[in-house]
């Protein structure tokens, strides 16, 4: 089986507990067509670079998947008729990354560093 990284947004008006239902009904369809879901992280409501079908801000959530190349279509064909789904991407990879995805490291990275001082001329 092949080794995926998936990556979706979910419409700004649902909450992270809708969110993590979606994350949990794509993975029961990966599961029932002979995949698995080895890694999910939620990375949180973020602010889009332009709108997306009229939303300004998305939840984002990536799931690292080992699964056949039908599980992976039948959950993107899901995906692209469900309402809260704005944009998906699935990406086969030759290993899945260890450890937090580089986007969880940028928001550690941020928090360490603190708020800015006053600038300096």
């Amino acid at each position: 089986m092949a080794l995926y990284e998936h990556i979706f947004m979910a419409r700004q008006d649902v909450s992270s507990q809708q969110v993590d239902a979606l994350v949990e009904h794509f993975k029961s369809v990966l599961e029932s067509n002979g995949g698995s879901v080895d890694k999910i992280e939620n990375w949180g409501l973020k602010t889009l670079p332009y709108r997306v079908k009229k939303n300004r801000k998305a939840h984002y959530a990536l799931m690292n998947v080992t699964a056949p190349a039908p599980a992976i279509a039948e959950m993107e064909r899901q995906m692209r008729i469900h309402d809260d789904i704005l944009r998906y991407m699935t990406v086969k990879v030759e290993e899945h990354e260890e450890g937090p995805s580089a986007m969880l490291r940028k928001s550690d990275r941020d928090e360490r560093r603190g708020p800015r001082g006053p600038r300096r001329d």
